[in-house]
């Protein structure tokens, strides 16, 4: 059973740094692609950042490039969202996304294509 975990979520000022995990376990990520979205209150789950696991290449949202960055760590079978210079605008809740399958790189940007999802942290950032 695939099962995603997400941690490091918190109270922040803006300005300020986070660090979430995705903890992954219940077969072999290797030839996933994991990928971040969030939902801000009353608004639409949105395309945060994404990783192959195989290739270590990313993809991130205009609102976050630059402030923020996806990384994975094989060993532990991880994936990080490093948020630097938070702005009120990023509090949300924030999940960690799976899926096997294999298409275009602007793809992976849909939610719809992910198969396995954690159950969300919240990041809130005061002004």
């Amino acid at each position: 059973q695939v099962q995603l975990v997400e941690s490091g979520g918190g109270l922040v000022q803006a300005g300020g740094s986070l660090r979430l995990s995705c903890a992954a376990s219940g077969r072999t990520f290797s030839s996933y692609t994991m990928g971040w979205f969030r939902q801000a209150p009353g608004k639409e789950r949105e395309f945060v950042a994404y990783i192959r696991w195989t290739t270590g290449s990313t993809y991130y949202a205009d609102s976050v490039k630059g402030r923020f960055t996806i990384s994975r760590d094989n060993a532990k079978n991880t994936v990080y969202l490093q948020m630097n210079s938070l702005k009120p605008e990023d509090t949300a809740v924030y999940y960690c996304a799976a899926t096997a399958s294999t298409t275009e790189y602007y793809v992976y940007t849909r939610q719809g294509l992910y198969d396995y999802w954690g159950q969300g942290t919240q990041v809130t950032v005061s002004s």
